[in-house]
């Protein structure tokens, strides 16, 4: 099954905000052993995002369609699935007691727009505040905010598409890079530990040694095979940029 996305928001095409989606998505799926097929960005235009959605029912693919499910009269992407379906739009049951639960009587008159979905959509969890998405077949609808989505997507792929997940053996592979001192990477070195959890980090230093005769740090990324080459080439990127000799480190089954 062909994995897609929409992402959607006129502050994307007007370069207001930088797309973080794209590249997480990305690592969310090549954590899972999975890669993206295609991806469409779309402004706040309700015409061109049923077209839109229209194309991703009919496919058959599994998509993720980002932004535009809040409460506000530009987030178009609700009504557009519906009508894209040709479904009403309805307050799901969980949604409502997820809102009201949230919000008590400030749920009224506005925010439990929120919670009407297609007729027939499921809620996909929130676990930041608990206004949840909704999936209706294969195409999957989160917000724009990247704390929210990411790990409605992750719950999405674990929950309903486990039997699309690679049971791929992990790898290793890894860079070495010269007179790097780990005092002056640690932060570059969270941020990348934080960034991509599913893998294992190693940092390896060294006053020299017969082969490399400088001080040096044997970094290394093990994990599943595709997100291991994406974080190693982004980490390879970022030492470059500050200024480092990068050499080859053989990789390791």
């Amino acid at each position: 099954m062909k994995v897609g996305v929409l992402i959607i928001g006129d502050e994307l095409l007007s370069g207001k905000r930088q797309d973080k989606h794209l590249q997480a998505v990305i690592r969310i799926l090549a954590a899972r052993g999975m890669k993206l097929a295609w991806a469409e960005y779309l402004g706040d235009d309700p015409q061109r995002i049923e077209a839109a959605l229209r194309r991703a029912f009919a496919s058959g693919e599994l998509v993720f369609s980002f932004g535009g499910i809040g409460a506000t009269p530009d987030d178009h992407t609700r009504g557009c699935a519906a009508r894209a379906l040709g479904e009403l739009l309805t307050v799901h049951p969980q949604a409502r007691e997820l809102i009201e639960g949230r919000f008590g009587a400030e749920a009224y008159p506005h925010r439990i727009n929120m919670g009407a979905f297609p007729a027939s959509a499921s809620i996909i969890p929130n676990p930041v505040n608990q206004i949840p998405g909704f999936s209706c077949g294969n195409v999957h609808f989160v917000p724009g905010f990247p704390s929210m989505a990411w790990p409605m997507v992750e719950w999405v792929l674990d929950t309903h598409y486990r039997q699309l997940h690679s049971d791929s053996p992990d790898v290793e592979q890894g860079c070495i890079a010269l007179r790097a001192k780990e005092g002056d990477l640690i932060s570059l070195m969270q941020e990348f530990v934080d960034r991509y959890p599913a893998l294992r980090f190693s940092c390896l230093p060294s006053f020299g040694s017969e082969a490399i005769p400088e001080m040096h740090i044997e970094f290394g990324f093990s994990g599943q095979p595709a997100l291991v080459a994406i974080a190693l080439a982004e980490w390879r990127q970022a030492l470059q940029a500050r200024g480092y000799e990068l050499r080859e480190r053989p990789a390791a089954a």
